[in-house]
């Protein structure tokens, strides 16, 4: 790739957005016909009814294409994608990376391409990765894709975690812009605390976590970095339109927002109908609410989240007008 030289004022601008989730859904009655478990105790605990798993023979990176297809479909003819970074902590492989084969299956031969793993903090991440990108004059545009597939990782005999997981992925096209326009990215605010890398792990091929420790720190660290965010934007908790933070499930959620002082109005949730899907879920979550109406021209989008790591991170934009 050819290096560009860096334009005071250049950021990211999210351009179009789009998302996938498999066809096969998962209901908690399903899960309740082979585990010691209930569709009352799985919505009362986590707020989830359904979730998607995989069809035989998909991968991250076939959940991958299909989200950025969506993607660059609803940005249109001017799309001239020189980047692709992609989030995930479920690979095709170990060895190479995922997004290589991830852009040439959506015909970008050529192009830059890399995975960033960070668990379900890694679309707040990627973020802040394109945009030091397109900042620094090395991109133009990037193509942001957050996907994986829990499903090959959580034991399905496990009933606390095999009603959490579901498979998905979501994608959002960034433009070089102007730091003053809608769609520009605010602000981004990361972190990580590696002593607790064991809240959150996978031991003997099956995901684990620990999950009352778990649920504090994502608290915690979700509305801390949110704060963080805020004060650098200048923003109020008050000025939020929209909070869209890491779907881990409806109990983290509305204990984030009332951390924070946003009400539940303003916090928007698919996790009940599909789930904990870790780096997708934010970009998912956008795409279903702009799908939806939910998410107007003109709303401040406050975005937070947590993951294994431990990491987490928060940022801000201005909703743009999209097709």
């Amino acid at each position: 790739m050819e290096a560009r030289s860096p334009r005071p004022g250049r950021t990211a601008v999210l351009a179009a957005v789009g998302a996938h989730v498999p066809s096969i859904v998962v209901t908690n009655d399903d899960l309740a016909a082979r585990l010691d478990t209930s569709d009352e105790w799985i919505t009362s605990r986590t707020g989830i009814r359904t979730r998607h798993v995989a069809e035989p023979g998909r991968s991250t990176s076939d959940l991958a294409i299909a989200a950025g297809t969506a993607a660059l479909r609803a940005a249109g003819p001017d799309a001239s994608i020189d980047t692709v970074v992609l989030a995930t902590s479920t690979p095709d492989r170990l060895v190479p990376a995922t997004a290589p084969a991830v852009a040439a299956g959506l015909g970008l031969a050529g192009v830059a391409a890399f995975d960033v793993d960070a668990v379900c903090s890694g679309f707040v991440y990627g973020l802040a990765v394109a945009n030091g990108l397109i900042a620094a004059g090395t991109a133009r545009q990037v193509l942001l894709i957050g996907a994986d597939t829990f499903s090959a990782i959580v034991d399905p005999a496990d009933r606390t975690t095999a009603p959490l997981f579901g498979d998905g992925a979501g994608a959002v096209v960034l433009r070089a812009g102007e730091a003053g326009e809608p769609g520009a990215l605010l602000a981004v605010e990361l972190g990580s605390d590696g002593a607790l890398a064991d809240l959150i792990t996978v031991r003997d091929g099956w995901f684990a976590m620990q999950g009352q420790a778990v649920y504090r720190q994502a608290v915690t660290r979700m509305a801390g970095a949110a704060r963080d965010v805020l004060a650098r934007t200048g923003w109020q908790p008050e000025d939020v339109d929209a909070f869209v933070s890491h779907q881990a499930n409806l109990r983290i959620l509305r204990a984030v927002g009332a951390d924070l002082g946003i009400d539940a109005e303003r916090v928007h949730a698919n996790v009940t109908d599909v789930g904990n899907t870790v780096a997708a879920s934010i970009p998912l979550a956008l795409a279903h609410a702009h799908a939806a109406g939910r998410l107007r021209a003109g709303d401040r989008v406050l975005l937070s989240a947590f993951g294994g790591g431990t990491t987490w991170g928060a940022a801000t934009l201005v909703w743009p007008e999209l097709s």
